[in-house]
């Protein structure tokens, strides 16, 4: 009797990452079939799933497009319009892995497609610890993909494979060039995907939004610094693009976008050490409710040690050295301190 392959539906976008985990499943005996979502109803997303269409083509693997465009613009762009109109500056990615890649997407693999597993190009490390499912760093920390997961749970990283957690991006490329695979020239897809370029986040919030005149004020005294056109224009921390001769360099401390004000300060007025983040996902269940770990409030910063107590869905991370630039909107995530394994994270409310 002859023993059914394990069936894997592969998160297909027509990239080099993704087109490679595909590859070196096949290569491990699985039987893999490609699956695109396709996120908005363009000629760019058209392309996008024409793309991953000539990749399954050249796997000789099947292919399947799953219209997720509805829920993308509930999920993600209206979402990341409504936080950018509120002052916050939002992470689509991690709400895109929430909801439309690790949601609606496994849902259709294992639903409709009868896969026994679901994989992305992601570079993270599963390790199932006793029947707990852990993500752990991929080998080339460069790209790193921990942070961006942080709203994952255990029924979810349970059905996931992540090929490309032993491999350096250099290597794949090489594998994608090996194998004469569709994308293995292909450039690093773009930050927010339902923003095409040559446009940019800045013009497609001004087209959306609108200018609307407000004042700069300065943190500590109250002093109007002059006019801006936009509150949505500016994120935490920032220092170019600014616009106002100063004696020394203004960096955006705070957004206040119901009064339309934006508050400027010194770059040490931009140091915090104490946040509070909302509605907590803990990527596996803890014992504990107050521990040390490694936060990062942003992707590309480098963790902080900080201590971490849980409240419910709330959490107050305080951290050992004051971090900058700590923005409302944006991800808290919690990391082991021994070997960096991802705990969780929630949004940064204060």
């Amino acid at each position: 009797m002859e023993v059914r392959k394990k069936k894997v539906a592969v998160a297909l976008s027509g990239g080099v990452d993704s087109s490679v985990a595909a590859l070196l499943l096949q290569q491990q005996g699985y039987e893999v079939v490609g699956l695109t979502g396709k996120m908005v109803n363009t000629p760019a997303a058209d392309i996008v799933c024409e793309n991953a269409r000539r990749v399954a083509d050249k796997l000789g693997i099947k292919h399947y497009i799953c219209d997720v465009s509805a829920n993308f613009q509930d999920k993600i762009i209206d979402y990341f319009e409504n936080s950018y109109r509120c002052g916050l500056t939002p992470n689509p990615c991690i709400m895109c892995n929430r909801f439309i890649k690790f949601g609606d997407l496994l849902d259709y693999a294992i639903n409709n497609l009868g896969a026994d597993y679901y994989s992305t190009g992601h570079y993270a490390q599963i390790v199932n610890d006793n029947g707990i499912y852990k993500l752990y760093p991929a080998k080339d920390t460069k790209k790193d993909q921990l942070y961006f997961l942080c709203r994952l749970n255990q029924e979810q990283i349970s059905r996931l494979i992540f090929p490309l957690a032993d491999l350096e991006k250099s290597q794949i490329r090489q594998i994608a060039i090996d194998a004469d695979l569709p994308p293995k020239s292909a450039k690093e897809s773009q930050d927010i995907c339902f923003i095409e370029k040559p446009n940019t986040t800045k013009k497609y919030l001004t087209e959306k939004f609108g200018l609307k005149k407000g004042n700069f004020i300065d943190i500590k005294d109250g002093k109007k610094w002059g006019e801006h056109s936009g509150t949505y224009q500016y994120t935490i921390g920032q220092r170019k693009g600014i616009g106002i001769a100063a004696p020394y360099p203004l960096y955006v401390i705070d957004i206040d976008a119901k009064n339309n004000i934006v508050y400027l300060g010194r770059e040490e007025d931009n140091y915090k050490a104490e946040l509070t983040v909302d509605n907590v996902n803990l990527t596996y269940p803890i014992n504990t409710t107050e521990f040390d770990a490694m936060v990062k409030i942003r992707y590309n910063m480098q963790s902080q040690k900080a201590r971490i107590v849980l409240n419910g869905t709330c959490a107050q991370i305080k951290f050992y050295e004051p971090v900058n630039s700590i923005t409302k909107g944006q991800a808290g995530v919690f990391y082991d301190m021994t070997d960096g394994h991802l705990i969780g994270g929630g949004w940064v409310t204060s």
